[in-house]
């Protein structure tokens, strides 16, 4: 079985369970897959499969909620449940769309899938724990429950041409200002200090050390790539910036993460001084 066809499958099935079902017999079969480097998939009419609840809504128009109230944190919760479920399809979509690299690109971005689905069913398990319905015991809240927006699919689209601006724009980018987000979070949480807001946190300290490997791996195959095309990384990074309109990234910023993650220190000065870094 093709490895990259199967990644296929899995982005493209709407039905939540049954998604995370297709990833995790990916990871089941992983060693026996064939990766098919060469094979030129057709891309389906409509990519990704996701289900038809949350609601879909301009990031500008996403609710505000306190954490210190307990729907608060649920919704900041579903928030972070919505990133993890993007991020399971955007290296599903990597490992499909993007024929001739070697083999360990795909099963780098096949790791990161698997991961995001762990990530993704930790906070799912965690939102439905914090209220049920007092007679049936229904949990009150699930993914689906809040509105959510589309900004790290909308930028997976942009760069679907390009495996270069994919790999700058999206781990190195996007999910790199989770670096910088998720302690500031924590904080937030400890402040309020109740068992679910600790538990929480205990969650994110898994997603934490899983990103910086994520964002290590976008930061290994952009410079392999601009070596392979031969370009220079920080200038061919402002460029694709301008090109896709990605977001200016603004501080305070995780250093120590970003270094992990494998960020230079000419990227790092070049974000701290307001650079497109």
């Amino acid at each position: 079985m093709s490895l990259r066809t199967l990644a296929l499958a899995a982005l493209g099935e709407s039905d939540l369970q049954e998604k995370l079902a297709l990833v995790a017999a990916l990871k089941a079969e992983a060693s026996a897959l064939v990766v098919d480097p060469e094979v030129l998939l057709p891309e389906p009419a409509t990519l990704p499969g996701r289900p038809a609840q949350p609601v879909l809504i301009e990031p500008a128009k996403v609710p505000q909620r306190s954490v210190h109230t307990l729907e608060g944190r649920a919704a900041l919760i579903h928030a972070i449940c919505h990133i993890e479920f993007n991020a399971i399809n955007l290296a599903l979509d990597a490992v499909w769309r993007f024929a001739g690299l070697p083999a360990d690109f795909y099963r780098d971005w096949l790791r990161v899938a698997i991961e995001e689905a762990h990530h993704f069913s930790l906070l799912h398990q965690h939102l439905q724990s914090l209220a049920q319905d007092e007679c049936t015991g229904v949990p009150r809240w699930r993914y689906g429950s809040f509105a959510a927006h589309d900004g790290l699919w909308s930028m997976c689209e942009k760069t679907k041409a390009d495996v270069t601006a994919r790999m700058a724009l999206v781990p190195r980018t996007l999910e790199a200002r989770g670096l910088d987000a998720t302690p500031l979070i924590q904080t937030r949480l400890r402040q309020v200090a109740t068992p679910d807001a600790l538990a929480a946190c205990d969650i994110l300290d898994i997603i934490l050390r899983d990103e910086i490997g994520h964002v290590a791996i976008g930061n290994h195959w952009y410079r392999w790539l601009c070596e392979r095309g031969g370009l220079e990384p920080v200038v061919h990074y402002k460029t694709l910036v301008r090109l896709h309109r990605a977001p200016r990234l603004k501080g305070p910023f995780n250093t120590a993460a970003r270094q992990r993650a494998g960020f230079t220190e000419v990227e790092l000065v070049t974000l701290m001084q307001g650079g497109e870094n």
